[in-house]
Formats: structure tokens, sequence, C-alpha cells
């Protein structure tokens, strides 16, 4: 067996700055182009919510699968329990962050949900750890803290009624569920098998709820150019690439640097929103942008065994191969392990 069928543990030493260093990179990648979603999202404000998101799903699958097929992406079969945890992180990280943020929105200002969205690195610190069963890294709190810091800087503060803050807080619940639930599913099945179950299962469960609100209201239309337009690059660019990218750069980093990622998307609304016009850059942008850069590197120059290890690794072993390890072993019997 080599090693990137055992899963790295005879991994080199050396290779651990570069790795983390890809993993940074895919990362970054894959939170910059999340953070891309807006302004798709924006030409969809007159198209039926549940509908567009059902679309956006399924579109994603059919691009994840077909790269799949191009690349030769080897296809491990789930045992029960990772369906289990397949189908709770759709439920949650994506059908149930995006119910979240449309009720949240319904009663708080985006600033609101922004904020609060943002503490996901800190809370990622703390229960990432409690998870694992590993101790927590009071430097991985303390870099995490100055990401939401940042952020909240970047985005502002705003009013909201209670309700409103306890959608966002469903929505922060739902974003911390994307990055920890993927965790024991990544070394095993793979980024891309991962991205594209997940897309699958929201598609359907997405579907059922578009099926039982908006068929009866007879709501459900086919999108103008526009809209099809914004869908396509929200499946693509938002969905399917920055799924692959952030989960590659979860399996080599970990969750806790990974997460700290998340602090970029306001710090790339800020610095592109005066480019088009839609805001400007002041001294509270400025400021909260270099907070946001002081955490992640505080953050990515912690020990990997602080840094939350490499997805599903123990801490006895080395560093996680690298994303574009190929080999995956595939389980003969569907087994929960």
């Amino acid at each position: 067996m080599t090693s990137s069928e055992s899963g790295g543990a005879g991994r080199p030493a050396a290779g651990t700055a570069p790795s983390r260093t890809v993993g940074a990179l895919y990362a970054a990648l894959g939170t910059a182009l999340a953070g891309t979603s807006f302004v798709a999202t924006s030409l969809l404000t007159h198209y039926p919510f549940l509908s567009g998101q059902t679309l956006r799903f399924a579109l994603g699958a059919l691009s994840l699968s077909l790269l799949s097929l191009v690349g030769r992406v080897p296809w491990p079969r789930p045992t029960r329990t990772e369906w289990a945890l397949l189908a709770l992180l759709a439920g949650t990280g994506l059908v149930g962050f995006n119910l979240a943020c449309l009720a949240a929105l319904g009663s708080a200002e985006p600033a609101v949900l922004g904020v609060i969205v943002g503490a996901t690195p800190l809370l990622v610190a703390i229960a990432g750890p409690l998870l694992s069963r590993r101790r927590i890294s009071g430097r991985l709190i303390a870099s995490a803290a100055l990401v939401v810091a940042g952020a909240a800087l970047l985005i502002g503060f705003g009013r909201s009624t209670a309700g409103g803050f306890g959608f966002s807080l469903l929505a922060l619940l739902g974003e911390v569920s994307f990055t920890l639930l993927a965790v024991p599913l990544l070394p095993r099945l793979g980024a891309i098998p991962v991205a594209t179950y997940v897309c699958v299962l929201a598609t359907v469960e997405m579907g059922v709820l578009t099926a039982a609100v908006e068929l009866p209201g007879g709501d459900l239309r086919w999108p103008d150019a526009r809209e099809l337009g914004a869908l396509c690059y929200l499946a693509v660019a938002v969905t399917a690439a920055a799924f692959i990218f952030y989960y590659l750069g979860l399996r080599t980093l970990g969750p806790e640097a990974t997460s700290l990622f998340a602090g970029l998307i306001p710090v790339a609304a800020a610095f592109t929103a005066p480019i088009v016009g839609s805001g400007t850059l002041g001294a509270a942008q400025v400021t909260g942008s270099i907070l946001v850069g002081t955490g992640l590197s505080a953050g990515l120059s912690a020990p990997a065994r602080d840094a939350g290890q490499a997805a599903g690794a123990p801490a006895s072993q080395g560093p996680e191969p690298g994303p574009a390890d190929p080999k995956v072993p595939v389980p003969t019997a569907d087994d929960d392990g």
C-alpha cells in the first residue's frame, strides 16, 4: 500500500509547510468565490426563493458529477453513518443556512446577519477541539477573535428584532456545521464526492420544500435569461467550485484554521465595492482588514496540533496528505465502523 492509500502517515515532515500553504490557498479561493455570491443573488430578488435554490443545488450537483467523470475521481460508497452525516450536512449547512438567512433578513438588517455569521471562526475554534477531544488552543481563539472583530468593523452593525437575531444565530450554526460535519467525511470520501453528495441531498431536501410551499401557490416559473445566468454562476462558481476548494483546504488545514478564512469575504467586498461604485473604503474598512489579516497570519502560523490537525487525522499521525492524493480505499461492505 502506498502512502496515498494508507492516509499519508509516512509522508515526511518536509512536506508539511507546502501542504499547509496549498491548503491555505485552496481555503482562500473557496471563501473568495463564496463572497462573490452577493452580486449574483441580487439578480434573483424577484425569483421564487425555494425553486431558485433547488435549481442552484441541482446544477451544482450536475457540474460536480461531470467534473468527477472527466477527472476519474475515485468514488467511495458512503456507509450508513456517513449517509446520515451527509444528509445532516445538507440539511443544516445548505438548506437550513439559506432558509435561516432568508428569515433573518425579514426582520434584521444585513449587517446584523453578517456580524453574527462572521463569528463562525470563533465558534469553530471552540467546538472543533471539543468534538474531537483535543485541547482548545488559546492562540487559535485569539486569532479567531481578531478575524471576527475585523469582520465586524468591515460589515458594521445594524438593527434587528429578537426574531431576526434568533434566525441569525441559526444561520451561524448552519455555517459552523458546514465545516465541522465535513471533517469526519473528507479523509475517506474526498472533497469532490462529499460536495456532490451534499448537493444532491440538498436538491432533494429543497425540492420537497418547493413542492410543498411554492407549487401549490403557482409560484413556479422558468427563470429568464438574466436569472438563469445568475443561477448558473451560483451553481458552478459559488456552489461547486467554492465547495471543492474550501473542503480541500479543510482536509489539509483542519477546521479551526480553515474557518479563519471566512473573514476574507467582507475584506473582498470592502475593497471591490468602490470599484463598482457601491461603497467607499474608509478607516473602519482598512482597520478591519488589518485585523482580519493579523488573525489569519497568527492562526496559520500555529502548529498543526493547535490548528486542528488535517481533517479527520488523529494527533498521533503525521500531516494529512495533500488534497491531490488520488487513491482512497473503498469499503467492501456497508459498514458503520
